[in-house]
């Protein structure tokens, strides 16, 4: 069991955003499902909490109503390795929901996710300041984040 695991607080489609989520994810599961019965703001035999494993981390998902809504203010960033993760992970997370800038998506529950090529960090900390600089200037000017467009202005091209 992880020490820390991230809880996802949605109004009454925790179940249908999970099994969003692991579609998406290798080495994905629910570990766990407790339902709902006579008290709490869900129908009895509704889904309460779902645990469940994202490429190997621990999350868990609460229908607790429409008490609290999701922030930008956490994200969840995903390391991708090629262009077509990035790509894949984009155009899925972002369907009926918002594309924003460096990375940046809010998929259709109102979570939001940094979809970064693992480059970049690389990229942005060399010691040269002037590719990290060349290489945020380019960043800062995309949407979905284009690992060919980085290299070049790392590159100075």
């Amino acid at each position: 069991m992880q020490k820390i695991t991230p809880f996802l607080w949605f109004d009454d489609n925790a179940e249908e955003a999970v099994n969003f989520y692991i579609s998406l994810f290798k080495n994905s599961k629910i570990t766990s499902v407790s339902r709902y019965g006579e008290a709490g703001p869900g129908k009895k035999g509704s889904v309460m909490t779902e645990t469940f494993i994202l490429d190997g981390q621990e999350f868990t998902a609460l229908n607790g109503g429409p008490v609290f809504t999701f922030s930008p203010a956490i994200s969840f960033f995903v390391n991708c390795e090629t262009q077509k993760e990035v790509d894949e992970l984009w155009e899925k997370l972002s369907e009926d929901g918002e594309k924003g800038q460096c990375g940046w998506l809010k998929d259709k529950y109102g979570v939001s996710w940094q979809i970064v090529p693992t480059i970049l960090g690389e990229f942005m900390q060399d010691n040269d300041p002037e590719k990290s600089r060349r290489v945020t200037e380019a960043m800062l000017k995309m949407n979905k984040l284009d690992i060919k467009t980085l290299k070049q202005a790392y590159a100075g091209r």
